[in-house]
């Protein structure tokens, strides 16, 4: 696949994660946390629910073959909402974010290094430790 194809897919999902955010820090500014990721769980479930059957049918049979550990992706996913929901109108969106992505490179080199959950094993490298360590300076600076 055409790597700028795929650069323009992670970036349309940046940036879509940074409107989603400022939208739930509304929300739960107005309403609270939870009401904020029932809003954002409950209408993205409901739309995905209606493309998949749309698409497929609906059958859902594929699950049975994942391991059982992949299905945390459902209440990480809702960690995740409920943490930009809740950080986002108390820090601001850039210092959240930048919390938030900090936190994830961290995760993820550990997640690479170690092949966790069928991950292929990318060691960590003196090259990402350096970007991390730049990122965690970046957090420094953002939140001074």
């Amino acid at each position: 696949m055409n790597v700028i194809y795929l650069v323009i897919i992670a970036a349309i999902g940046g940036i879509a994660v940074a409107l989603q955010g400022q939208l739930m820090g509304s929300i739960d500014k107005q309403a609270g946390t939870l009401e904020s990721v029932f809003v954002t769980y409950g209408g993205g479930g409901f739309l995905i629910g209606i493309i998949m059957i749309l698409l497929r049918g609906g059958n859902l049979s594929g699950l049975s073959q994942v391991p059982w550990y992949t299905l945390l992706s459902g209440p990480m996913g809702l960690i995740l909402i409920a943490a930009i929901g809740y950080s986002v109108p108390r820090l601001g969106l850039v210092p959240a974010f930048t919390i938030l992505v900090a936190a994830q490179f961290a995760t993820a080199a550990l997640i690479d290094q170690f092949g966790l959950f069928g991950a292929d094993i990318r060691p960590i490298t003196l090259s990402r430790v350096t970007g991390m360590l730049v990122m965690f300076l970046g957090i420094w600076l953002v939140m001074r």
